[in-house]
């Protein structure tokens, strides 16, 4: 069942909205006169409908109920003057795509590229990303991943307070806008992810609830009554979330959806709602003839959501694996606070590298339970795995970046480890030339004290993990604007400014990765890991048909040396982080080695990758 104001064409439109407890629903239509009050008919699901004339694209409409208060459309396409103000009709046949030929890559060759629609340009619209397409593709993206962008409250904010699921924000620009962008991404080879939020909406402009009973006492989210997937009247919320995916991907051409948080998305019913979602999105991908693609957020660390359905999974096809960031960022930085107490040893980044989970049932320190199960059996492309992205670099105090926190070498060395893992990665934007900008947490509620809650919200929250500071405050416009990007930066020709040379290390390797056959193919059986705990110095072996490489890392803030035994044969050095290509200290590691126990010499923070050249 679709909701909304589906435009037939000719001016006439239809309405559908889910308000089972309501007596009566009119549609309220602003035309060039008065207002005009229209009954709709309710159907025994407690759906509402009515198809009627003279309704061009752009007309304003909300919805009378009770013949009490007029509210906005839960479902609406376009909310032109903000969460609190009339929806509007759109004519979604009227934009002329041009990506019929468009394909998705396959999972396993994508390279993400996560961005924020305001503070990735200046201007922070959608058609001001378009020109800057050309520099992600040159780098190797292939996807980018965008934030939230459901109708919030205000002009600046994260997305994740959206209120109005199916309406693009009104200060990115228009739906057209962003039907701009995605046929640019496509015309220019990247797919697009988007992020959807699908445990939560936000507080404020938060009108769904006069309409149908969306949330249930059952579970309590973060923030606030969960969603209804399995209570009482939990139909309607489910086909809700259901159309919504479909829309964006039928009416906006999307790729491949983000999941917000699938942990708090608590359904105990005999068919989960990320069932019936992948079972949906599996049908629409073949109606389509093109690959979709589900990707999921969650810190559980439970294989059975990558599982198919006919294994008892839940079907997605990736997910984010924080224990790879959590793993390399505990090493680099010292920090132990919070989850980062249960890392920081050569043993759990290991883990992470060969399996993509480092606590699959093991104890964690943190959480004071047993975490994860295995996923020993999941295929490397079902992970993405970052050095930092919005909640990493955003939810800390003052929303440094890893450029902050740790040296140039150890920079390179985290850029290496992620870059070569055998998993999917993904850059934060600016992370790519070393953006020293910070990404700040930010809203623009109208609400004032709502604003200074969510500021003494955040407060509490870096508290609890005795981290002391004054974060900036969460509504400032200041705040928002320091988090912009500085594009300026990767062109600059100041002696030893060091992001051009962040940016072509980032090329350098994303091109290594894509054509050495050892690293390029991803089977599980073809990498082992080897570590040296006391030396926190690490070994990938990867081996394809006769093609293979040895990966060497030293996480250890002084010169280390490899002892342990290796692969035998002859190998040669194909590239060194301590090179002074990469303005590097000085390369100690032998150009050429033998296979046996000889020591490699290895200089501090330091990534050597070694390719075979002949078998013993």
């Amino acid at each position: 069942m679709r909701v909304g104001a589906t435009y037939i064409g000719n001016d006439r439109c239809e309405f559908t909205v889910w308000a089972p407890h309501c007596s009566t629903v009119s549609l309220k239509l602003w035309g060039e006169t008065n207002p005009l009050l229209i009954s709709l008919q309710r159907d025994d699901r407690g759906y509402w409908h009515g198809v009627f004339p003279a309704v061009a694209p752009g007309t304003r409409y909300a919805y009378l109920l009770n013949d009490e208060k007029t509210y906005p459309d839960p479902a609406s396409y376009w909310q032109p003057e903000g969460v609190h103000k009339p929806s509007a009709i759109v004519d979604h046949n009227a934009f002329s795509w041009t990506d019929s030929s468009w394909q998705n890559p396959p999972l396993k060759d994508y390279l993400i590229y996560e961005l924020h629609v305001g503070t990735f340009t200046p201007e922070g619209t959608f058609d001001a990303i378009i020109p800057r397409l050309p520099r992600l593709v040159e780098l190797g993206i292939r996807a980018i991943e965008i934030m939230p962008i459901a109708q919030c409250p205000g002009s600046r904010n994260w997305g994740y307070d959206g209120v109005y699921p199916y309406a693009v924000q009104n200060s990115y620009g228009d739906p057209n806008a962003f039907k701009r962008l995605i046929n640019a991404c496509h015309n220019w080879g990247l797919a697009v992810i988007l992020d959807v939020v699908y445990n939560h909406l936000g507080p404020e402009g938060n009108y769904a609830i006069q309409f149908a009973p969306y949330f249930t006492g059952k579970y309590q989210t973060p923030w606030g009554k969960a969603l209804n997937y399995d209570d009482r009247f939990c139909a309607g919320v489910r086909n809700f979330v259901i159309q919504n995916a479909l829309y964006w991907l039928r009416e906006y051409h999307i790729d491949a959806l983000r999941l917000d948080a699938i942990q708090t998305i608590y359904d105990f019913s005999a068919r989960p709602i990320l069932e019936e979602l992948s079972d949906t999105i599996e049908r629409w991908s073949s109606h389509l003839g093109k690959s979709i693609y589900l990707i999921a957020e969650t810190d559980n660390n439970d294989a059975r959501i990558l599982r198919p359905r006919s294994e008892g999974g839940s079907g997605l096809h990736t997910q984010w694996s924080d224990d790879f960031h959590h793993g390399i960022h505990a090493l680099l930085t010292g920090e132990s606070y919070g989850y980062f107490q249960d890392f920081g040893k050569m043993e759990h980044l290991a883990k992470a590298l060969e399996n993509g989970f480092t606590y699959s049932g093991q104890f964690s320190a943190f959480r004071q339970c047993h975490r994860g199960n295995s996923s020993h059996d999941r295929p490397f492309y079902q992970f993405v795995v970052c050095l930092q992205n919005h909640d990493q670099v955003g939810n800390r105090i003052q929303g440094e970046r890893l450029s902050h926190l740790i040296s140039f070498e150890a920079q390179k060395l985290a850029i290496v480890t992620l870059l070569l893992s055998p998993y999917i990665p993904l850059l934060f934007m600016g992370q790519e030339y070393g953006e020293s900008n910070p990404f700040l947490y930010f809203v623009d509620h109208e609400n004032p004290d709502l604003v200074k809650a969510v500021h003494q919200g955040r407060k509490r929250e870096f508290a609890s993990l005795h981290l002391q500071g004054e974060p900036p405050f969460v509504g400032a416009e200041e705040t928002f604007l320091h988090s912009k990007l500085q594009w300026e930066l990767q062109f600059s020709d100041v002696p030893d400014h060091r992001s051009p040379l962040f940016w072509e290390f980032y090329q350098y390797l994303i091109q290594l990765r894509k054509t050495e056959p050892s690293i390029t193919i991803q089977n599980r059986q073809n990498l082992t890991v080897d570590f040296q705990e006391a030396e926190q110095v690490l070994l990938l072996h990867r081996h394809y048909d006769r093609h293979e490489s040895l990966l060497l890392l030293n996480f250890h803030p002084q010169g280390q040396e490899w002892h342990k035994k290796r692969p035998r044969g002859l190998w040669k050095k194909v590239f060194d982080s301590a090179d002074s290509r990469w303005q590097g200290t000085q390369t100690i590691a032998p150009n050429e080695i033998h296979g046996g126990i000889s020591r490699i010499p290895l200089q501090a923070y330091n990534a050597v990758l070694y390719q075979l050249q002949s078998h013993p």
